[in-house]
Protein backbone atom coordinates (compact mmCIF):
# COMPACT_ATOMS: atom_id res chain seq x y z
CA UNK A 1 0.00 0.00 0.00
CA UNK A 2 1.26 3.58 -0.89
CA UNK A 3 1.61 6.09 1.40
CA UNK A 4 -1.24 8.19 -0.25
CA UNK A 5 -3.30 4.89 0.09
CA UNK A 6 -3.19 5.01 3.59
CA UNK A 7 -4.63 8.41 4.06
CA UNK A 8 -7.94 8.95 5.10
CA UNK A 9 -10.23 10.08 2.23
CA UNK A 10 -11.85 12.91 4.61
CA UNK A 11 -8.27 14.11 4.96
CA UNK A 12 -7.83 14.85 1.70
CA UNK A 13 -11.06 16.46 1.20
CA UNK A 14 -11.06 18.46 3.75
CA UNK A 15 -7.21 19.37 2.69
CA UNK A 16 -9.30 21.63 -0.52
CA UNK A 17 -11.27 23.27 2.49
CA UNK A 18 -7.84 24.09 4.60
CA UNK A 19 -6.71 25.65 1.41
CA UNK A 20 -9.85 27.66 0.24
CA UNK A 21 -10.03 29.29 4.22
CA UNK A 22 -6.24 29.79 3.74
CA UNK A 23 -6.40 31.97 0.53
CA UNK A 24 -9.48 34.05 2.31
CA UNK A 25 -7.43 34.72 5.20
CA UNK A 26 -4.61 35.86 3.02
CA UNK A 27 -6.97 37.62 0.67
CA UNK A 28 -8.17 39.23 4.14
CA UNK A 29 -4.53 40.34 4.63
CA UNK A 30 -3.77 37.53 7.01
CA UNK A 31 -0.39 36.52 7.72
CA UNK A 32 -0.20 33.90 10.51
CA UNK A 33 -3.13 31.27 11.61
CA UNK A 34 -3.37 28.74 14.06
CA UNK A 35 -4.80 25.30 14.16
CA UNK A 36 -7.61 26.61 16.14
CA UNK A 37 -8.20 29.86 13.81
CA UNK A 38 -8.19 27.79 10.92
CA UNK A 39 -10.89 24.81 12.82
CA UNK A 40 -13.32 27.16 14.08
CA UNK A 41 -13.66 29.20 10.15
CA UNK A 42 -14.95 25.46 9.01
CA UNK A 43 -16.32 24.18 12.15
CA UNK A 44 -13.92 21.76 12.87
CA UNK A 45 -11.44 20.79 15.99
CA UNK A 46 -8.11 22.56 16.22
CA UNK A 47 -6.95 18.81 16.68
CA UNK A 48 -8.73 17.18 13.62
CA UNK A 49 -6.68 20.02 11.80
CA UNK A 50 -3.20 19.34 12.95
CA UNK A 51 -4.23 15.40 12.95
CA UNK A 52 -4.94 16.29 9.04
CA UNK A 53 -1.80 17.94 8.38
CA UNK A 54 0.46 15.72 10.43
CA UNK A 55 -0.30 13.25 7.50
CA UNK A 56 1.29 14.83 4.62
CA UNK A 57 4.52 16.14 7.03
CA UNK A 58 5.22 18.92 9.87
CA UNK A 59 4.09 22.76 9.18
CA UNK A 60 3.80 25.16 11.54
CA UNK A 61 6.09 26.28 14.48
CA UNK A 62 4.33 26.00 18.12
CA UNK A 63 3.05 29.67 19.43
CA UNK A 64 3.25 31.13 16.04
CA UNK A 65 1.13 29.00 13.74
CA UNK A 66 1.14 28.36 10.61
CA UNK A 67 2.36 30.72 7.40
CA UNK A 68 -0.54 31.38 5.58
CA UNK A 69 1.47 31.56 1.87
CA UNK A 70 3.67 29.16 2.83
CA UNK A 71 0.80 26.27 3.74
CA UNK A 72 -1.09 27.81 0.94
CA UNK A 73 1.95 26.57 -0.96
CA UNK A 74 2.85 23.23 0.43
CA UNK A 75 -1.24 22.35 0.19
CA UNK A 76 -1.18 23.05 -3.61
CA UNK A 77 1.53 20.72 -4.02
CA UNK A 78 0.12 18.24 -1.99
CA UNK A 79 -2.98 18.46 -4.00
CA UNK A 80 -0.99 18.88 -7.22
CA UNK A 81 -2.48 21.99 -8.22
CA UNK A 82 0.74 24.08 -8.46
CA UNK A 83 0.94 23.01 -11.89
CA UNK A 84 -1.79 23.77 -14.70
CA UNK A 85 -3.78 20.30 -15.19
CA UNK A 86 -5.03 19.65 -19.08
CA UNK A 87 -9.04 18.83 -18.93
CA UNK A 88 -11.58 17.57 -21.36
CA UNK A 89 -15.31 18.19 -21.04
CA UNK A 90 -17.21 15.19 -22.78
CA UNK A 91 -20.58 16.58 -23.75
CA UNK A 92 -21.48 20.36 -24.74
CA UNK A 93 -25.08 20.26 -23.73
CA UNK A 94 -27.02 23.28 -20.93
CA UNK A 95 -24.84 21.44 -18.50
CA UNK A 96 -21.37 21.15 -20.28
CA UNK A 97 -21.75 25.01 -20.80
CA UNK A 98 -22.41 25.84 -17.70
CA UNK A 99 -19.34 23.62 -16.42
CA UNK A 100 -16.90 25.19 -19.14
CA UNK A 101 -18.23 28.82 -18.31
CA UNK A 102 -17.30 28.86 -14.52
CA UNK A 103 -13.87 30.48 -14.15
CA UNK A 104 -13.08 28.90 -10.99
CA UNK A 105 -11.64 26.15 -12.77
CA UNK A 106 -8.62 27.70 -14.59
CA UNK A 107 -8.32 30.52 -11.28
CA UNK A 108 -7.23 26.64 -9.52
CA UNK A 109 -5.18 24.98 -12.01
CA UNK A 110 -7.49 22.92 -13.92
CA UNK A 111 -7.42 24.46 -18.10
CA UNK A 112 -10.79 22.52 -20.03
CA UNK A 113 -8.60 22.29 -23.43
CA UNK A 114 -10.81 20.03 -25.63
CA UNK A 115 -14.69 19.77 -25.55
CA UNK A 116 -16.56 16.51 -27.43
CA UNK A 117 -19.79 15.85 -28.08
CA UNK A 118 -21.47 13.16 -30.66
CA UNK A 119 -23.87 15.97 -31.90
CA UNK A 120 -23.08 16.51 -35.12
CA UNK A 121 -24.88 20.29 -34.77
CA UNK A 122 -23.32 21.28 -31.94
CA UNK A 123 -19.58 19.85 -33.72
CA UNK A 124 -17.43 22.50 -35.00
CA UNK A 125 -18.77 25.31 -33.07
CA UNK A 126 -16.76 27.19 -30.35
CA UNK A 127 -18.11 27.51 -26.56
CA UNK A 128 -18.28 30.73 -25.93
CA UNK A 129 -16.58 33.63 -27.43
CA UNK A 130 -12.85 32.13 -26.82
CA UNK A 131 -13.86 28.73 -25.55
CA UNK A 132 -12.83 25.41 -27.31
CA UNK A 133 -14.62 24.36 -30.61
CA UNK A 134 -16.71 21.02 -30.32
CA UNK A 135 -14.85 17.88 -31.26
CA UNK A 136 -16.68 14.91 -32.42
CA UNK A 137 -16.16 12.21 -29.85
CA UNK A 138 -14.39 10.23 -32.86
CA UNK A 139 -12.06 12.60 -32.32
CA UNK A 140 -11.08 12.16 -28.32
CA UNK A 141 -8.28 9.21 -28.74
CA UNK A 142 -6.31 11.63 -30.53
CA UNK A 143 -6.67 14.29 -28.76
CA UNK A 144 -6.00 13.65 -25.44
CA UNK A 145 -3.01 11.78 -26.03
CA UNK A 146 -1.56 14.93 -28.57
CA UNK A 147 -3.02 17.28 -25.69
CA UNK A 148 -1.38 15.01 -22.76
CA UNK A 149 -4.91 15.38 -21.38
CA UNK A 150 -5.35 13.09 -18.00
CA UNK A 151 -8.60 14.64 -16.30
CA UNK A 152 -11.99 14.60 -17.68
CA UNK A 153 -15.05 16.21 -16.94
CA UNK A 154 -18.29 13.80 -17.39
CA UNK A 155 -21.39 15.21 -18.79
CA UNK A 156 -23.67 13.21 -20.88
CA UNK A 157 -26.80 11.57 -20.86
CA UNK A 158 -26.51 8.28 -18.56
CA UNK A 159 -27.36 6.03 -21.08
CA UNK A 160 -23.89 6.67 -23.11
CA UNK A 161 -21.74 7.49 -19.72
CA UNK A 162 -20.37 4.15 -19.77
CA UNK A 163 -19.64 3.71 -22.90
CA UNK A 164 -18.05 7.84 -23.14
CA UNK A 165 -16.16 6.47 -19.86
CA UNK A 166 -14.75 3.74 -21.71
CA UNK A 167 -13.26 5.62 -24.82
CA UNK A 168 -11.58 8.02 -22.46
CA UNK A 169 -10.11 5.54 -20.05
CA UNK A 170 -8.85 3.79 -23.37
CA UNK A 171 -7.32 6.98 -24.49
CA UNK A 172 -5.47 7.43 -21.26
CA UNK A 173 -8.00 9.12 -18.94
CA UNK A 174 -7.21 8.27 -15.24
CA UNK A 175 -9.39 10.99 -13.61
CA UNK A 176 -13.13 11.68 -14.46
CA UNK A 177 -15.09 13.98 -12.51
CA UNK A 178 -18.74 12.27 -13.40
CA UNK A 179 -22.23 14.65 -13.60
CA UNK A 180 -23.99 11.32 -15.42
CA UNK A 181 -26.39 9.82 -13.31
CA UNK A 182 -24.84 6.65 -13.24
CA UNK A 183 -22.25 4.51 -11.73
CA UNK A 184 -19.45 3.79 -13.46
CA UNK A 185 -17.39 1.00 -13.99
CA UNK A 186 -13.69 1.81 -14.40
CA UNK A 187 -10.53 -0.02 -13.44
CA UNK A 188 -8.41 0.51 -10.20
CA UNK A 189 -5.85 2.65 -11.68
CA UNK A 190 -9.11 4.94 -12.68
CA UNK A 191 -10.12 7.46 -9.81
CA UNK A 192 -13.71 8.43 -10.50
CA UNK A 193 -15.94 11.68 -8.62
CA UNK A 194 -19.78 11.58 -8.20
CA UNK A 195 -21.62 14.85 -8.58
CA UNK A 196 -25.35 14.03 -8.45
CA UNK A 197 -26.89 17.16 -7.95
CA UNK A 198 -30.23 15.57 -7.46
CA UNK A 199 -28.87 13.26 -4.62
CA UNK A 200 -27.73 16.11 -2.92
CA UNK A 201 -30.97 17.55 -2.94
CA UNK A 202 -32.65 14.81 -1.67
CA UNK A 203 -30.10 14.66 1.21
CA UNK A 204 -31.04 17.92 2.18
CA UNK A 205 -34.44 17.51 1.55
CA UNK A 206 -34.18 14.56 3.92
CA UNK A 207 -32.74 16.77 6.25
CA UNK A 208 -35.45 19.75 6.54
CA UNK A 209 -38.19 17.03 6.30
CA UNK A 210 -36.68 14.60 9.16
CA UNK A 211 -35.96 18.06 11.49
CA UNK A 212 -40.03 18.08 11.71
CA UNK A 213 -40.13 14.49 13.02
Amino acid sequence: MGRNESIPAPAVRRLSLYLRQLEAFRDSNLHTVSSKQLGQALNITDAQVRKDLAYFGQFGQPGIGYGVDELIAKLRHILGTDQTWRVLLAGAGNLGRALLSYRGFQSKGFEVVAVFDNDPSLQGQPIGEDGPVVQSIEQLVSVVQKENIRLALLAVPAAVAQSVTDGMIGAGIKGILNFAPVSLLVPGDVTVANVDLAVHLEQLSFSIGSSGL
